[in-house]
């Protein structure tokens, strides 16, 4: 698929998809993706440049075509994911994209590229789809995100049934961000990240909008085994007495990475060759040049 060679099956893929249908049939939680089609719409807006084909890949809900509809530098906007409905979609996987080589000219996607098994093929598959100088604009959900869960749950199960089992995703770090960019050939290539607090109640009820965000457990080495009640109880005294605040509340930290990057173009800017520097250092920090083997004050 990707030319990277195969990659470990982390995520059940089926199952994430039997769990997002879930949770339209629940009635979805939309605050986050809502949050962050909106933070989307606004990075794109300071990119002067007209997108005459452009693709939202893989974004669970509809957010981003409708946080994109004012978007005058767009042209036509494809929906691009698992289930495809109304006008302007096809059916796609972001493990095995359907565009020919140099096809678009802007993809964007809203936390869905955190489920991919094979992200650094993933995002080659990407920079071939799009034209010479055609912009890549994500979001992912990043490696803190849930860390109280994940920590309160390992603590309980390791007290309770000697062993802990996963619960929460292994998501990618911001640092590797980059590297993976470049790796797939993507030219200026930034990241960054924003980490959000989230108060609950209890952790039942952030379980429950996990739930109805289609986000809950779809590791292929998850659990197969229902959880007993006792670990689960223990599993929420601990979430409350290391994640609490005063008024009782439990935080929970969504980290959302940012991701960007250009089609290789003759027009980017480009790093300057070594030694082709115009000027010195020394002369534009105003200092005294050390040659090699002389000492600083000599």
């Amino acid at each position: 698929m990707s030319g990277v060679g195969m990659s470990p099956v982390v995520f059940d893929r089926m199952l994430l998809r039997a769990r997002q249908r879930r949770a339209r049939a629940l009635g979805a939680e939309t605050f986050l993706i809502d949050r962050v089609a909106a933070d989307l719409a606004e990075r794109l807006g300071a990119v002067l440049r007209q997108f005459d084909v452009a693709v939202d890949l893989g974004t669970p809900t509809d957010a981003v075509r409708e946080a994109l509809a004012d978007n005058a530098s767009i042209g036509a906007l494809i929906a691009a994911k698992a289930f495809p409905h109304g006008a302007r979609s096809v059916a796609a996987d972001e493990e095995l994209l359907p565009f020919r080589d140099g096809a678009l000219d802007l993809v964007v996607s809203a936390l869905a590229l955190q489920f991919v098994n094979d992200l650094p093929g993933a995002l080659i598959q990407i920079r071939r789809a799009l034209k010479a100088d055609g912009l890549l604009l994500a979001a992912m959900l990043g490696g803190d995100t849930l860390t109280e869960l994940r920590q309160a749950f390992a603590a309980a199960e390791a007290e309770i049934e000697g062993g802990a089992s996963p619960h929460v995703a292994p998501f990618t770090d911001v640092r590797e961000m980059g590297a993976l960019l470049q790796r797939a050939g993507f030219a200026l290539p930034v990241t960054d990240v924003e980490r959000l607090t989230v108060r609950y109640s209890s952790p039942f009820i952030l379980m429950g909008e996990l739930r109805r965000m289609g986000a809950t457990n779809a590791l292929t080495e998850r659990r197969r085994k229902p959880l007993r009640r006792a670990t689960l109880a223990r599993m929420a005294e601990i979430y409350a007495q290391r994640f609490a605040d005063r008024d009782g509340r439990i935080r929970a930290t969504f980290e959302v990475i940012w991701l960007s990057g250009w089609a290789p173009h003759e027009s980017q800017q480009k790093p300057l060759r070594p030694g082709s520097a115009q000027a010195r250092l020394a002369d534009a920090l105003g200092t005294r040049e050390i040659g090699t083997g002389e000492k600083a004050g000599g």
